[in-house]
């Protein structure tokens, strides 16, 4: 029987389970589409009917090809239920009527075989002392591979998945203890901590050409202390937070009725989506702004005695040799540069795996408008708790990015520690004087990392206002959030450009501040989301 251009076959009602029906109609080539000769296309292959299933315009999410691999094999897996409505719609031509019948007999054939496997269940129990590994196989649920299964593939077929540097990298914040990530970003810096106190430069001041008695220490420099010490381990424990969140809570419920196989399958495509960028990313932190960076800013300089750089701890051996010599500040730095690209890698990378959440839940609250089935309290629930995440994120990124500006124009400023340097410009904008910030001008790099810290920050929490703030209605939450990181942003900007800076950075620091406490300044009402409840 010919359907729209399709071999159909009409749901054959005879008491067969799912097993037996999938097999004769994929056999049969049943929703194939006619070859150009007018005659059947021949029988379907996984690859085709993933293929298929993916290409259906409102199943945004696609299938994944292992879990339809399990439908041609010969065991006990079953078709989720989710899964049951797209294979209708292949069976049955995409006619509405015979989509419906296929969906019923497919429901029903489910229902025989899952009788089945309880009746297989029960006797494989009495033998489980005997054969442990056929009552492990018996637990596994429809759709779903047991670890033996899984390994015979292995086995016969090699390794499934070749090495991917995406998928690596977001097991650093889905996988493990959340306390993992953070907690080892601060042993490295507590470490060099130690290290810079047995080399002597944890503390140490010289006198600069103009006069000015500099505090240059390790432990007095603001981008090692507070970046590695504080805001960077609570971005990596709010990253970790969310995406764990999405993936194991939120994401299950929304889009596959709680199958957490076929939602870690979809997100794990997602994730291996942005690969390139993982690689983009590495090469930039590990290459440029390791050791391309380590080398023309501290290598090349101490082994010549000198360059147009501000002098620092990573430098000190140019003028205070007694204190550390030239080999131990090349070693010294050589670890510090490797630790710090390695962090801000992980950095990158967690803003790439916050783009990956905000798409990933833009793409299926555009498919949840096709999916009667879908909450929609729970998906509002989900974006709110998404994007007080990437507000947190931000806050924290923008952060980092002024702690790193204010310890480069200190470098080059008149002020004997950061402290003072601080004070001092506070102090200027009400008395007029302006000897603070007169230094010298030096090359600052530092500069230039940090504005790409804030902007690739930036693009990420704007990314995320406009696919989920304005299409969700959070107007008022969006217009607190993005007030804060606007006054954040321009005290980053403004930083060293007037007298009193400081104070607009100030303010703008404990705001900020506030706001990964509270970020909605009070508590968010659900009538903001078109709910009668209320959200904290």
């Amino acid at each position: 029987m010919i359907k729209n251009g399709k071999i159909f076959l009409p749901p054959p009602g005879d008491g067969s389970d799912f097993k037996e029906i999938f097999k004769r109609l994929a056999a049969a080539g049943a929703g194939r589409p006619l070859g150009k000769d007018g005659f059947p296309a021949g029988p379907w292959t996984p690859e085709l009917l993933a293929e298929a299933i993916s290409q259906i315009d409102s199943n945004r999410l696609g299938v994944d090809l292992r879990t339809v691999q399990l439908w041609f094999q010969e065991n006990e897996k079953g078709i989720s239920t989710a899964n049951i409505r797209w294979l209708a719609r292949v069976f049955g031509c995409d006619d509405p009527v015979a989509t419906s019948e296929w969906q019923m007999a497919l429901s029903a054939a489910q229902s025989r075989l899952s009788a089945k496997r309880r009746e297989w269940k029960r006797a494989g129990s009495s033998v489980s002392q005997e054969n442990p590994d056929t009552a492990l196989a018996a637990t596994f649920d429809d759709d779903t591979a047991s670890p033996a299964e899984l390994k015979r593939d292995n086995d016969a077929k090699g390794p499934r998945r070749r090495f991917s540097l995406a998928r690596k990298s977001e097991a650093f914040f889905s996988h493990g203890s959340p306390l993992n990530l953070p907690a080892s970003v601060f042993a490295g810096v507590t470490a060099l901590g130690f290290l810079s106190y047995i080399t002597g430069i944890h503390s140490v001041t010289y006198g600069r050409a103009d006069g000015v008695v500099k505090q240059v220490g390790f432990l007095w420099t603001a981008n090692w202390t507070f970046v590695f010490m504080v805001f960077l381990p609570l971005f990596f424990a709010f990253v970790t937070e969310l995406v764990t969140f999405w993936k194991d809570e939120s994401r299950p419920k929304l889009v596959a009725q709680g199958d957490k196989m076929e939602s870690d399958d979809a997100w794990a495509r997602s994730v291996e989506a942005s690969s390139y960028s993982y690689w983009a990313v590495f090469l930039i932190c590990v290459l440029f702004a390791g050791l391309f960076q380590w080398i023309g800013v501290c290598l090349i300089p101490l082994m010549q005695g000198g360059g147009n750089y501000a002098t620092d701890w990573g430098s000190l051996a140019i003028v205070r040799p007694e204190v550390i010599s030239v080999p131990e500040a090349v070693v010294f730095t050589g670890l510090a540069y490797l630790y710090m690209c390695l962090c801000f890698y992980l950095f990158f990378v967690g803003l790439i795996l916050l783009y990956t959440v905000i798409h990933d839940l833009w793409r299926i609250g555009e498919a949840a408008s096709n999916r009667p089935e879908v909450d929609q309290h729970e998906l509002n629930e989900a974006t709110l708790r998404v994007m007080r995440g990437i507000f947190r994120c931000t806050v924290l990124g923008v952060l980092i990015a002024v702690v790193m500006k204010v310890q480069s124009a200190y470098l080059t400023s008149r002020g004997e520690n950061i402290v003072a340097w601080l004070v001092g410009d506070m102090s200027s904008a009400f008395y007029g004087r302006n000897d603070v910030s007169a230094g010298i001008s030096y090359r600052r790099p530092t500069h230039y990392s940090s504005l790409l810290i804030a902007v690739s920050t930036c693009v990420v929490f704007l990314y995320g206002s406009i696919r989920l703030g304005v299409e969700r209605r959070f107007c008022m939450p969006l217009w607190r959030m993005s007030a804060i990181v606007a006054l954040l942003v321009a005290g980053y900007l403004l930083i060293d450009a007037f007298a009193g800076f400081s104070i607009l950075v100030g303010i703008g620091v404990l705001l900020a501040i506030y706001s990964l406490f509270d970020p909605g300044f009070g508590r968010w009402r659900a009538s903001e989301l078109g709910n009668d409840q209320s959200v904290s």
